[in-house]
């Protein structure tokens, strides 16, 4: 039986105080093809209770408890991760291929450095007569996006419970059905009763609720910058602890020393993954000016071999983004590029070729793109590149760090000194050299109005984390 219609709260699915149901949207057919609750801050009361009241003891649960606990979580998660992958294809019409080897894969991912990271955290040290402890914060309420749903769901709930935390999660109601997957994962582990919780439901009704309740020790929150600073104002009036990963325009330096043709090309590929739909993703493409129309050519034809179309076609590199809103943000900026004065070197306005319905964008490529453009300035959230000149090294160290974001950062080149040198002076709170592999043991967040903490293995953990000092402990 769906529990499409419940929420997971007190160990037990229930169904909402006040029934309200919301359709969700296949994005490759513009068509609702099931349907979840909306909340009410009658269900955030009932959420927050359940998840106070077993924070009394889960807190003080030993360490080797809670990472036989999140051992089981995995377990289970493995034995569900098909289900995840349809899920996450179907509500945000990510590939097949993509869903299994990115989006299902990251919250395993995740999963396996916390417990990595929990195995091996301190949660004492001594200073002469002083014992510093790390304790839970509380009742952390954890609002996730619809981009990348189990990334974020696991990046919260798992060190969340690593510190011995309590949880409500509400995931994006654009893109609901993983996180109820989720849910039944949890269940299906034996998390105690109280110790994760799940309320659906839009950010007015459910999340801001939850920001300003009373008995929530902590936000996290992922999702755009202005959404999180409503957030952050309304966690203010209780003195919770917020922490927020939010947009990004991410700069992408080719310096001259690169492997041209392999940076730009890669460059592509990076800022059209996930169908751009990444807030780190690498949108501007900074390039020496003499080589400007170089790399627009390269630029052209790494992005002719994406191939846009049905999620479950085993051809299709790229599906359509998330709802008609994104799709209409992703026009009018695309719109605004061209109008702006910025070269159109392939893509466009409209949908590709073919496809008549769906939130299909055309792979786009500006070029003579400026500082001051829009496109340059704003997040687009869709597979759309920006190129920019840059005079000489300062000058893309300056342009790269003219921004409000400050989530991540790229730097191209094939001498490794030189690059770390560059990455040092970036503005960002992560920083890819030649395109690493993702590395879910680094730490993750950002500087500015990126937002603030850090999530990913210890780092993650940490967040959720006081610091208590007892003194005299020694004496």
């Amino acid at each position: 039986m769906s529990n499409h219609l419940k929420f997971f709260i007190d160990g037990q699915w229930v169904d909402p105080v006040t029934p309200k149901a919301l359709d969700v949207i296949d994005p490759s057919t513009e068509e609702a093809y099931t349907q979840i609750s909306t909340g009410s801050a009658a269900d955030v009361d009932k959420a927050v209770a359940a998840a106070k009241e077993a924070f009394v003891s889960f807190a003080f649960t030993p360490k080797a408890e809670r990472l036989a606990l999140l051992k089981r979580i995995l377990e289970i998660y493995n034995a569900r991760f098909e289900d995840i992958a349809q899920a996450v294809s179907q509500e945000m019409g990510a590939p097949l291929a993509f869903a299994r080897d990115s989006q299902a894969w990251a919250g395993r991912a995740h999963m396996e450095a916390t417990i990595e990271a929990l195995e091996a955290y301190a949660f004492s040290a001594r200073r002469g007569a002083t014992t510093i402890l790390k304790e839970p914060v509380g009742v952390c309420a954890l609002i996730t996006p619809w981009n990348w749903p189990l990334n974020q769901i696991v990046c919260k709930v798992a060190p969340a419970i690593a510190a011995g935390c309590t949880v409500v999660l509400k995931p994006s109601e654009i893109a609901p059905i993983s996180g109820i997957v989720f849910a039944e994962i949890m269940e299906a582990a034996g998390v105690p009763k109280g110790v994760f919780n799940l309320v659906n439901g839009t950010g007015p009704e459910v999340g801001q609720v939850m920001a300003g309740h009373l008995d929530v020790d902590m936000v996290s929150f992922t999702g755009s910058t202005r959404a999180g600073i409503i957030v952050a104002k309304t966690a203010a009036d209780t003195v919770k602890r917020v922490a927020q990963e939010l947009g990004g325009k991410s700069a992408n330096i080719i310096l001259p020393d690169a492997d041209f043709e392999t940076a730009v090309a890669l460059g592509v590929d990076g800022c059209f993954s996930n169908s751009g739909q990444s807030c780190d993703a690498p949108t501007r493409m900074l390039v020496p000016a003499d080589r400007h129309d170089e790399a627009l050519a390269i630029a052209r034809t790494a992005a002719e071999k994406f191939r846009v179309g049905d999620p479950r076609a085993d051809e299709t590199d790229l599906g359509p983004v998330v709802s008609q809103v994104q799709y209409d943000k992703i026009q009018r900026l695309i719109a605004s590029g061209i109008e702006e004065g910025a070269t159109l070197v392939i893509g466009g306005p409209g949908r590709p070729e073919g496809l008549n319905r769906g939130y299909y964008i055309r792979p786009t490529v500006f070029g003579h793109v400026t500082p001051d453009m829009t496109i340059a300035r704003e997040e687009i959230f869709g597979p759309v590149l920006s190129i920019l000149s840059y005079e000489d090294e300062e000058d893309a160290i300056r342009i790269a760090n003219d921004t409000v974001y400050g989530l991540a950062a790229y730097v191209q080149s094939q001498d490794i000194d030189h690059a770390r040198r560059v990455a040092a002076r970036m503005r960002a709170g992560s920083v890819y050299v030649n395109y690493p592999d993702w590395d879910t043991r680094s730490s993750f967040g950002g500087y500015k109005q990126s937002g603030n903490g850090r999530e990913y293995a210890e780092w993650g953990v940490h967040d959720f984390l006081e610091i208590k000092s007892v003194v005299g402990w020694g004496a």
